[in-house]
């Protein structure tokens, strides 16, 4: 696991942003916590690093369940908040999204565990007091793996 710590709405955005540069089509990335904790933030960032030409849309998706941000690789941002369960997201075509050929972003994924692949990034958001947030970077497999290895490596 690797935690880093944020002093600001900002330096999250651009922790998101040193993410995003490195993500390519195919992969999964999780995001935990509560309300408020950053993970829309942090995804601006994560727009920003992969297509910046869409980071000025990002928006908490949780009454559209799903944002899609066109590019070269697409990105697919989806709060699973008002799921049931794996049901819910095979209906609403989340399973397919997390086989495709986009970057998948997922809020409140422990709504739908049973569908995640194996190999994702698990983050998880902390408050740490006042705009302060505690983020960490949990790999599951190779390609997970991989992306915590370059953030220990970049500035």
């Amino acid at each position: 696991m690797l935690t880093f710590e944020t002093n600001s709405p900002a330096e999250t955005e651009q922790l998101g942003a040193r993410l995003g540069s490195q993500l390519r089509s195919g992969d999964i990335i999780t995001l935990v916590g509560q309300l408020g904790g950053g993970k829309t933030c942090f995804v601006r960032g994560v727009v920003q690093g992969a297509n910046p030409a869409c980071a000025d849309q990002v928006a908490s998706p949780t009454y559209a369940l799903m944002h899609h941000y066109d590019g070269p690789v697409p990105i697919y941002h989806y709060d699973c908040y008002r799921l049931r369960g794996a049901d819910d997201a095979l209906e609403i075509g989340l399973t397919d999204q997390l086989s495709s050929t986009g970057i998948c972003l997922v809020e409140w994924p422990e709504r739908i565990s049973s569908e995640l692949p194996a190999d994702h990034l698990e983050i998880r958001f902390a408050h740490a007091g006042d705009d302060r947030r505690r983020i960490s970077f949990l790999p599951h497999g190779l390609r997970a793996h991989e992306l915590v290895v370059h953030l220990t490596q970049t500035p």
